[in-house]
């Protein structure tokens, strides 16, 4: 997430973090045949990860923090997905998710660049009016995660709850709220960008007082676009950083339309994935009702969020935002600072234990009988002398001692 956009597009959006996702779905015939418990494991922590990440970034600030912990959610959908049987809606949403998340990494970037490197999404506003094709683009991606109808992130996130709700309403119930939280988060990040009032040319300390003084603990300056005294001029970028925004913003509006049941013979990316899942994928037992209903049900939570979003965040409700923004969520439900001070703590005393514990024990024991044998090794060599009388002398006490023992026992 901190390095440059275009990496966190192509590793966020389409490659390294959903090759898990390719993995398990390859090995569709490995969990069908598994217990019948490993299903439900897959299920449950792909819809408690998809839920933790979205609460997480609902209280983000940085522009690319959000789309990170989204995506981290977005993996939990598709987790969910196979863990309920659904081998290709999980595909489905990888490959919608690759163009709109791609899309807003690189939109984001965009963002970043014309802020002159600022992040911070309390310090933006209003940059649909200078930023119209960044914007614009942008907008699609939203639109497209927050499932509105007909762009692609609807049909694929549809998919998945409706198989979810066959595996179990739990399960479904906790992908609908993801849902709406998704489209509430993406919704404040919209709005917090390209809406509202402009905020960039107040003063830090005005603006955000408490990065000020963060930025001012850590000898932070304004990189480019940014004017003297830390002054921010925001503008579009050039067109080798849009072209792919609108390449790819196309895309995130049709993708869905892959496995549309609308278009062509309909489901044609399930019909081309037949060689490799068909064996694994759960039957579909639901009728065109229930279809519908959990369609609606899944369209009118999105449309939630986004309502919900704008009534908070276009209005400035500043009770609502406080009360949102929980500090718990703003630091990941402080996942990672317990995880730090664990390892810098009781952890690192036990790492500590543990390390003793191989060095001396376990490793002094095969040494132990390494040092035995090799010692014993060299006082056998101390007979090899290479001498025929040493070796003659030793078969003579050998023949005594052999004589000895046989007397002994005729004498007794």
């Amino acid at each position: 997430m901190a390095g440059p956009t275009p990496v966190s597009a192509l590793i966020h959006a389409a490659t390294m973090v959903t090759a898990g996702v390719y993995l398990m779905t390859r090995m569709n015939p490995v969990i069908v045949e598994a217990a019948s418990w490993v299903p439900w494991m897959i299920a449950g922590v792909g819809a408690a990860t998809a839920l933790f990440a979205a609460t997480i970034a609902v209280a983000q600030n940085d522009i690319k923090k959000v789309l990170a912990y989204s995506t981290v959610s977005q993996l939990g959908y598709m987790f969910l997905a196979v863990g309920s049987g659904a081998y290709v809606a999980a595909i489905f949403h990888m490959v919608t998710h690759a163009f709109f998340k791609a899309l807003m990494f690189l939109g984001s970037g965009s963002v970043i660049h014309g802020m002159g490197g600022e992040q911070d999404m309390r310090r933006m506003g209003a940059l649909r009016k200078l930023m119209p094709i960044t914007a614009f683009t942008f907008i699609v991606g939203w639109l497209a995660i927050a499932g509105f109808p007909f762009f692609s992130g609807f049909f694929s996130k549809d998919e998945i709850l409706l198989y979810a709700y066959e595996k179990s309403p739990i399960l479904w119930a906790v992908g609908t709220v993801t849902a709406l939280l998704t489209a509430f988060y993406m919704t404040r990040q919209v709005i917090l960008v390209f809406f509202g009032e402009a905020r960039w040319d107040r003063p830090l300390a005005e603006a955000v007082p408490e990065l000020a003084a963060e930025r001012e603990a850590n000898h932070v300056h304004e990189g480019h676009g940014a004017g003297p005294a830390g002054e921010i001029h925001p503008h579009e970028s050039p067109w080798t950083m849009l072209t792919p925004l609108v390449v790819l913003a196309p895309l995130a509006f049709v993708g869905g339309w892959l496995n549309s049941p609308f278009w062509g013979a309909g489901h044609f990316l399930e019909h081309w994935l037949e060689p490799v899942i068909e064996f694994g994928e759960a039957p579909m037992t639901a009728g065109t009702g229930a279809k519908i209903s959990l369609a609606l049900i899944a369209t009118a939570a999105g449309l939630l969020g986004i309502a919900a979003a704008g009534a908070v965040y276009l209005r400035k409700r500043q009770d609502l935002m406080a009360k949102i923004e929980q500090p718990i969520l703003a630091k990941g439900w402080y996942y990672d600072s317990s995880i730090a001070a664990f390892m810098g703590g009781p952890g690192r005393k036990a790492f500590d234990a543990v390390a003793w514990f191989d060095k001396h024990v376990i490793d002094g024991a095969v040494n132990g009988v390494a040092t035995v044998v090799g010692k014993g090794a060299d006082r056998g060599r101390l007979v090899q002398t290479g001498y025929v009388r040493n070796y003659a002398l030793g078969l003579t006490f050998g023949v005594i001692l052999l004589v000895g023992l046989f007397l002994t026992k005729a004498v007794f």
